[in-house]
């Protein structure tokens, strides 16, 4: 799941290894600390605890107690959760945690004063009970298997949750959690954090990290060679320039971050099923694995890589075809004309697919698709969209998007991309189902298999879903990232391979369990 190429002799005229120290640049912006508002949803804060943590590994992540005392016990309908919590924690500012704080966290996420954007993946909880200090119960609405998935949340303290709206809360810059961080300093551009002396796991080794936002890849990149910071996320072609380069290490881990393009309903081009049903085999995704991503991935045909083993539908994939494209469009009516662009009823078969400016690897993946999508006729144009407005282009316009937010299971990696409930109006994020796709043959399997407790029904369900929406695509599916990292040599030891999420820089990669880093 990871894989590495080193060169372990120091750079002349480097700075020798910080000791205790890490310095890290990150292309995300800083701040947003509360878990309301989503921050550390898959587990990766460095600031809170979930009741669970991930176990890293080659395979697919295990969990294991963190806050909790021991793994939660599961009624026999899977509709009540009940999990023992951890005594003789307390928060970084001094006071103790208890199950009340656990039933604040969550509570504050479903209520709708917070307009949390986790509210809706947390729908299945009907209620979270704190039964005395050592105890939280959860009931839910209907059976839901993945809900280990949803205990990695941090837990915040109690009397913190101000009531109102959660990106207004003052935890997005002044964090109280009981992780081996806290935060001791925060401007736009460099969050500082030192370890929690008190942390009930240990004290971390690495005393002092600091991460400075730094938007641009190459600019992170030239920090690196400069000596000025001691890791961050490069996108895979600039990561790849490092393999050969003393005294820095490449690293990549396996994720389920796909990236695809988004066809919307509300464009007459991009609703079309047999544009759709064109595009994704005129798209050569093992050119764009090889060249694009410097063999960092693997192409993709649904949300579903290989990694969910019996989940997974192999023939539920699309070859590249592009005559195959060609005979589609040609028996739907789109014809060619003088220019090369088809056309049908006098629409052409053109459209713009949007990225975000900061992010060079969209932005080539996007030229990619254009380019393989101007061979068959459908011309795309590809524009740089900032983030602010490019959302509420979405209904029209197709973009160059992201998904897995949350991996460690079937469900939160596949429902809310595909089931029809998330292309409603203000159901979810506007990156939910942005095709706006329906299909009521996916809504039922993906239904089914949220609310069994059988594995191997389950499995089939999902099976399910990937055929039947490789026979009704909504969107072009592209690539699984391998997230590739750079980091300058250090003495320290520890860091393990883990599958990762749709997000990543310096809170995932080598860094993601720097608690557990020791030095010889």
């Amino acid at each position: 799941m990871v894989a590495t190429a080193t060169a372990c002799a120091s750079t002349p005229g480097s700075p020798p290894p910080r000791v205790g120290a890490v310095i890290l640049a990150d292309g995300y912006e800083l701040g947003g600390y509360n878990p309301v508002a989503g921050h550390g949803e898959a587990g990766e804060s460095k600031i809170y605890d979930g009741l669970l943590r991930l176990i890293g590994g080659e395979a697919m992540p295990g969990f294991e107690p963190a806050l909790a005392a021991e793994m939660p016990t599961v009624s026999d309908d899977g509709l009540v959760w009940t999990v023992t919590v951890r005594q003789g924690v307390t928060f970084t500012d001094g006071t103790a945690f208890d199950a009340t704080d656990i039933a604040a966290t969550y509570g504050a996420i479903l209520d709708p004063a917070s307009a949390s954007p986790l509210a809706t993946s947390m729908d299945m909880i009907e209620a979270v009970t704190a039964e005395d200090p050592h105890r939280v119960r959860f009931d839910l609405k209907y059976p839901y298997a993945a809900f280990p998935t949803k205990l990695l949340l941090g837990i915040a303290p109690a009397e913190r949750l101000s009531g109102g709206p959660a990106v207004e809360s003052p935890l997005n810059t002044d964090p109280v959690g009981t992780g081996p961080y806290t935060l001791v300093s925060l401007r736009p551009d460099q969050a500082v954090f030192e370890a929690n002396e008190d942390y009930w796991d240990g004290a971390p080794q690495i005393e002092h990290l600091t991460v400075v936002h730094v938007p641009d890849d190459n600019a992170r990149a030239q920090r690196l060679v400069a000596g000025e910071v001691d890791g961050a996320n490069l996108p895979p072609r600039l990561a790849a320039t490092f393999t050969e380069r003393p005294g820095f290490e490449v690293a990549s881990n396996t994720s389920a971050d796909w990236r695809g393009v988004s066809l919307p309903a509300g464009n007459p081009v991009t609703a079309d099923p047999a544009i759709r049903a064109a595009l994704n085999r005129a798209v050569d995704r093992q050119a764009i694995v090889d060249h694009v991503l410097a063999g960092y991935g693997r192409p993709a045909s649904t949300p579903l890589p290989e990694v969910y083993g019996a989940a997974y539908e192999p023939t539920a994939a699309f070859e590249f075809d592009p005559a195959a494209a060609e005979q589609i469009l040609d028996a739907a009516g789109w014809i060619r004309s003088a220019d090369g662009v088809r056309e049908k009823a006098g629409v052409r078969a053109e459209f713009t697919v949007m990225y975000f400016p900061e992010d060079t690897l969209r932005r080539d993946l996007a030229q990619a698709f254009a380019t393989d999508a101007d061979r068959i006729g459908v011309r795309v144009s590809v524009q740089p969209v900032d983030r602010a407005s490019l959302p509420d282009r979405l209904p029209v316009e197709a973009g160059l998007l992201g998904g897995g937010d949350l991996p460690y299971d079937p469900d939160p990696q596949i429902y809310s991309t595909l089931h029809s409930s998330y292309a409603r109006p203000g159901v979810g994020s506007p990156y939910d189902n942005a095709s706006g796709y329906v299909n009521p043959v996916v809504d039922a399997a993906l239904d089914a298999a949220r609310r069994t407790t059988d594995p191997d029904e389950r499995a089939a369900q999902y099976r399910s879903v990937q055929s039947a929406y490789v026979a009704d695509p909504g969107y072009v599916m592209l690539v699984f990232l391998d997230h590739t990292y750079v980091s300058r040599d250090t003495e320290y030891t520890g860091s393990t391979p883990i599958l990762e999420p749709h997000s990543h820089g310096a809170s995932w990669g080598p860094w993601w369990n720097l608690r557990e880093w020791t030095r010889p």
